[in-house]
């Protein structure tokens, strides 16, 4: 018997839409080169707010990051920000508006509304302008502008090339990862924060080249910088069992405070909307009041990272520690509402510090005997108020035990994190520090994420084992008339298979090939045949629903003809949509429908 003319190769229409092997190795290919460039780019961002801040504060050229609480400009400390708020001003007004912001939300948006493409300006201006506000005594930190630079760079790279707007946007990620790996020196948090703040997805296509690119960063961070971490912590006491309660104690003032320090800085950013003259003078006018605070208590001014040092290892006094929680909060909150360019990590960590470090001093006092160790409530502190401002909770927790590679660390940052970041959560349901701008902008971001049902779950679950089928020999009027009596056995699906007498795959004929041969005027002996598709898309019965919905979609149909992987003729079933959408009701319903449970509620008694 000669084989039927039909062709249902697994070919271009009826391939999976995931990215093929060689595009991984691309990707991860490129991913190297963007964690190299990041790299480098992170180390001259570094060396450049070092070298403005010299020559500003101290008229030298160097550029280590000098202590600005020893600056010898005396009242000129408040005019400095001023001029650099101008700077910055006028780089968004007739550079791109882009550079305004701590990064990361940027990031987001490109990714969400512009298929991850960010111009390539961003990548000029941003940290440049970021150098001058930080230089200038902005009291923020390098990484959110470093990070932003990183996903241009790879958002870049990804529009030199052919690529799509998903591995333009792992492209993006990995620029960010391999920023903040270069920064920090912390490789794995690199990649977690990637993940949790930026690509929503844990897959290989995306995994393998974050890992390749933040290791790459991290190396020029070793050759350029040196190997150790950026903020030496000396031994510390974390004693889980007896502060358990303190810590529980202390992970709720964390989320309040992250809450408060998120809904104030909105509040600003508002305030300042409504000034009555052009947004280019706005980081000005919060330059000012930086200048005001910084003459005040200079400790807020630039980026702070050897007070953060001072505070996690309790080099500091009660007075000093509450002190930079009020000034360094103020200056943060005015500076970076007023539309500047600086990151938001390193302040929201001095400032966590400084919490848990005036927190375990205060209980000290309080409750003799305790014992509890500053150095210890600072760091793990740190890291929760910007996980729970943030929601990125499983990021602060690595990014802390890679700063003190201290296991004793882990366990007290887990619980406070989590549990400042659900009070958080309940506090402010529908965004965060980082997402709330978008929100405000009609952008919704999805932070919360799981395996799809339809990633686990194979067409052989829940297709129809009785495919609908039709002779090839039936006439089309004889199926155009059973349509229009509404025959149950021809309206229960929308297409039917076509078979020969051995019941072997010939084609597929819906009712919309049907009705537009009848508006054609076939002839009398016109079969069925005659008028099918015969390069019919296929599933198999082994593959899982995403492969086989993603190719209904690629393929703009509604239904899929399951047939024997071996035997590509032998049709064993048949796949609508309502399969499909019956699988996505019963995952719903295993999220709100509660069974009986052992214990029930008493009955009323009248």
């Amino acid at each position: 018997m000669s084989q039927p003319a039909v062709d249902v190769r697994p070919g271009a229409q009826n391939a999976p839409l995931n990215l093929h092997e060689f595009r991984v190795f691309l990707i991860a290919i490129l991913s190297a080169l963007i964690g190299l460039l990041a790299g480098f780019v992170a180390f001259g961002l570094y060396k450049l707010i070092g070298l403005v801040t010299n020559l500003v504060f101290f008229g030298r050229v160097a550029t280590n990051f000098p202590h600005l609480y020893n600056t010898p400009v005396g009242f000129w400390v408040i005019l400095i920000p001023v001029a650099g708020g101008l700077i910055v001003g006028l780089m968004a007004k007739f550079g791109t508006d882009k550079i305004c912001g701590h990064g990361i939300p940027e990031a987001m948006e490109a990714i969400t509304i512009n298929r991850s493409k960010i111009a390539p300006k961003v990548a000029f201006y941003k940290p440049i302008s970021a150098a001058i506000a930080i230089g200038t005594g902005g009291p923020f930190g390098a990484e959110g502008p470093i990070i932003q630079t990183g996903g241009a760079l790879g958002s870049i790279v990804g529009q030199i090339i052919n690529t799509t707007a998903a591995e333009r946007k792992v492209l993006l990620a990995c620029g960010a990862a391999a920023g903040m790996a270069a920064t920090f020196n912390t490789p794995i948090a690199g990649v977690i924060l990637a993940i949790e703040l930026l690509l929503f997805e844990f897959k290989s296509r995306s995994f393998i080249p974050l890992v390749i690119a933040s290791t790459i960063a991290t190396t020029v961070h070793f050759q350029m910088i040196g190997p150790g971490p950026l903020f030496t912590v000396g031994e510390q006491h974390f004693a889980v069992l007896s502060g358990l309660p303190f810590y529980i104690v202390l992970a709720v003032i964390c989320g309040v405070c992250a809450v408060g320090i998120s809904k104030l800085l909105y509040w600003i950013e508002d305030q300042f909307e409504k000034l009555p003259f052009d947004k280019m003078w706005w980081p000005a006018v919060g330059a000012l009041g930086l200048g005001i605070i910084g003459y005040l208590f200079p400790r807020v001014l630039g980026v702070g990272y050897d007070t953060i040092g001072d505070i996690l290892n309790a080099r500091l006094t009660l007075g000093i520690l509450l002190a930079i929680i009020v000034c360094k909060g103020l200056a943060l909150l005015i500076s970076l509402g007023s539309g500047t360019s600086g990151g938001l990590l390193a302040p929201m960590f001095m400032i966590g510090g400084a919490i848990g470090g005036s927190f375990a001093i205060i209980v000290n006092l309080i409750v003799p005997g305790v014992h509890l160790d500053p150095a210890a409530f600072a760091l793990v502190a740190m890291a929760a108020v910007f996980a729970a401002a943030a929601r990125a909770t499983f990021t602060l927790i690595i990014f802390a035990f890679e700063i003190t590679r201290n296991y004793n660390s882990v366990l007290p940052l887990m619980i406070v994190c989590v549990i400042a970041n659900m009070v958080a959560y309940y506090m402010m349901r529908d965004s965060t520090i980082m997402t709330e701008k978008l929100r405000r902008r009609g952008v919704r971001i999805q932070m919360d994420y799981e395996t799809d049902v339809l990633q686990q779950t194979t067409v052989a679950e829940v297709m129809d084992r009785q495919p609908p089928t039709l002779k090839a020999s039936m006439l089309l009027s004889e199926l155009a008339d059973k349509i229009g009596r509404h025959d149950p056995v021809v309206t229960r699906h929308q297409a039917h298979a076509i078979v020969d007498d051995d019941g072997r795959l010939l084609g597929i004929i819906t009712r919309g090939d049907v009705l537009r041969s009848m508006e054609r005027k076939q002839s009398p002996a016109t079969t069925v045949l005659d008028v099918a598709e015969t390069d019919v898309i296929v599933t198999y019965p082994d593959e899982l629903l995403s492969t086989a919905l993603n190719r209904m979609l690629g393929n703009q149909v509604g239904r899929l003809l399951v047939v024997d992987r071996n035997d590509r003729t032998k049709l064993i079933g048949y796949l609508g949509r309502a399969p499909i959408l019956e699988v996505r009701r019963r995952r719903l319903e295993e999220e709100s429908v509660r069974d009986s449970g052992w214990i029930r509620r008493p009955r009323k008694t009248v």
